[in-house]
């Protein structure tokens, strides 16, 4: 029985870790946008779906490749994966412009943003 309460509360744990990731990049994502010239979201809603769609991307990419889209902490390929993941967006996420300049200077304020705001470890 207490197997079973440990298995609740660790599952109970990961949705809140899920959730808390999905806030963060949300936050970095909005952030992104306003400083980034040449990228527009258009609401809270589109903002929300992007930043599914952003994480949803990531863990494929992480769990498929072992490469994390990160601008920092993974060198040049981290930051070209971090542009490619900001401008493919767009095209699953509608409300969500972004230009391919707009994208790497974008990955560029993502990793800073995403540097100094608290996160997964």
């Amino acid at each position: 029985m207490e197997e079973n309460h440990v298995q609740a509360r660790s599952n109970s744990s990961t949705v809140w870790q899920v959730v808390g990731r999905l806030i963060t990049a949300a936050i970095v994502l909005a952030i992104t946008a306003f400083f980034t010239p040449g990228f527009e979201i258009n609401n809270i809603w589109t903002l929300a779906a992007a930043a599914i769609v952003l994480t949803v991307i990531d863990f494929l990419i992480t769990k498929f490749t072992g490469l994390h889209a990160s601008a920092f902490g993974k060198g040049f390929v981290g930051f070209v994966l971090a542009a490619v993941v900001l401008y493919v967006t767009q095209y699953f996420v509608a409300g969500y412009t972004i230009s391919w300049m707009a994208a790497i200077v974008g990955a560029l304020v993502y990793g800073v943003v995403d540097y100094f705001l608290p996160g997964e470890a």
